[in-house]
């Protein structure tokens, strides 16, 4: 079990003229390297043509300058950032996914989970289709190859593949001429569009990623809204919109976007710093110093220190070469990165009380290691505060967490936690503040909180549908 598997991100770009586009999708890619670090690609739109290139590992490994001098100028380019919610970590499981058919080439990158994958799956290899991954993403690329032949543009089979799936999708797909956008009706994954000086449409996963290309954010895609950009300007489709009530995933802003995101009108920054004056409202305790655990605890550490007056300091540095410790393949390995991943300043906390704030705690093993580093470097007693509720249930949307048994909350009480993973007091955010401070932002919207209630707003995939694709290829090999 992983400490939390990311979600992956999105991007891509309509230009109106022939650019080296690649290299600005290099760009986007880099600001969303924190949503997946498993592999990436980048596919171009030559007047028709595609060329891509994708690979396993971080951005910066798998392109270089020449790779993406060799992509060339285009006019639209897609691009993607993965982390495995559903496929193993494999070469064939990096997007984007590459389709040519006799209706034109078309390339697609998607951020989710379906719910109902293993169906549709089982149907199509029924009906001879030949899959090459273990991806939810090849199954939506199929239905969508399947409806273009009997459709008469590329955004009306988008729209005919979207009635047949259910779950979380954030997607971007790239035919000969069009750029298209769509989110679910659900809205569970972030997506936005912004603008640039000469015209350029970019789409991405988060706003981080327009910045980072110079694009002026316009707005949000709606919960079940299709975009399509082409020579004739910007279409929305919004026939999937309304169908259902909203739930955006609130994990979001606890811990995957970056804080300089602004999702769904909501600052990430702003919010995690509201999750931390609350945690300091329902879990005070006398100390001497208010530590983050980088990254995504650093916002919710500063609201504690804020609302409590307990001094903010810097505890804990993070070796920024290093990505998320659990990206890693296995347990072992994950250990040896946590030592290196993390480093205390021990002048900051020796001989003091310190209330140390991170995101969340899965099973309790990183958890665990780093208070104990804390305790090596002097410290007198270590108050661990989580700015998200106790993770109960899995995730069919995108989070891999998919299974009760290795969560310790569903193991252990909060006090038999305190004490597995070496801490003198242990508070969890309450779902409730969590829910008020984003619903203060936008009143009226939903939010998925399943992994924390229970409350799943479709209905869930049967046991064992997540795996059964990795299973059959084990058995295979085997």
């Amino acid at each position: 079990m992983r400490k939390i598997s990311e979600e992956c991100g999105v991007f891509g770009i309509w230009s109106p003229e022939r650019k080296p586009l690649p290299f600005m999708a290099y760009y986007a890619l880099l600001a969303l390297q924190h949503r997946g670090q498993e592999a990436s690609g980048i596919a171009l739109n030559d007047d028709g043509i595609i060329r891509y290139h994708k690979g396993l590992g971080m951005v910066d490994r798998v392109f270089n300058r020449e790779e993406l001098e060799k992509l060339g100028e285009g006019q639209i380019v897609v691009a993607h950032n993965r982390y495995s919610t559903t496929g193993m970590p494999i070469p064939n499981n990096a997007q984007p996914i590459v389709v040519r058919h006799s209706k034109g080439n078309m390339a697609l990158c998607h951020n989710g989970n379906l719910v109902n994958t293993y169906q549709l799956r089982t149907a199509l290899e029924n009906e001879g289709c030949i899959f090459h991954s273990t991806t939810d993403t090849e199954v939506i690329a199929y239905l969508i190859t399947k409806e273009r032949l009997h459709c008469g543009s590329i955004e009306e089979a988008v729209a005919g593949m979207a009635a047949k799936i259910e779950g979380a999708y954030s997607l971007v797909v790239m035919s000969p001429t069009k750029l298209i956008a769509m989110r679910d009706p659900h809205g569970f994954r972030p997506l936005c569009y912004g603008v640039m000086e000469d015209g350029s449409v970019v789409v991405a996963s988060e706003s981080c990623a327009l910045d980072a290309v110079g694009a002026t954010f316009i707005r949000d895609v709606k919960p079940g809204e299709m975009i399509v950009i082409d020579g004739n300007g910007i279409r929305s489709d919004e026939r999937y919109c309304g169908k259902t009530e909203t739930s955006h995933c609130i994990f979001e802003y606890i811990y995957f976007a970056r804080p300089d995101s602004v999702l769904d009108g909501i600052s990430v920054h702003h919010a995690r710093i509201e999750f931390g004056k609350y945690l300091a409202k329902d879990h005070p305790v006398d100390a001497d110093v208010v530590v983050g655990v980088p990254d995504s605890g650093l916002d919710a550490a500063l609201g504690y220190s804020m609302e409590s007056g307990i001094p903010y300091g810097i505890g804990l540095l993070k070796n920024k070469y290093i990505g998320r410790t659990f990206i890693a393949p296995g347990q072992e390995e994950r250990e040896k990165l946590v030592r290196i991943k993390l480093n205390p300043i021990a002048e900051t906390v020796r001989g003091k009380r310190v209330v140390l704030v991170d995101d969340s705690i899965v099973r309790g093993t990183t958890s665990k290691r780093i208070v104990r580093l804390v305790r090596e470097a002097g410290a007198k007693e270590v108050h661990m505060r989580i700015s998200a509720p106790p993770f109960q249930n899995p995730c069919y949307y995108g989070t891999d967490i998919d299974s009760r048994e290795h969560l310790i909350a569903c193991q252990h009480s909060v006090e038999e936690t305190a004490k597995i993973i070496g801490a003198d007091s242990l508070g969890y955010m309450d779902l409730g503040h969590a829910l008020e401070v984003v619903q203060r932002n936008c009143p009226g919207r939903g939010y998925c909180t399943a992994c924390f209630s229970g409350n799943y707003p479709t209905e869930v995939p049967p046991e064992g549908a997540k795996s059964r694709f990795e299973e059959k290829i084990r058995k295979e090999k085997s």
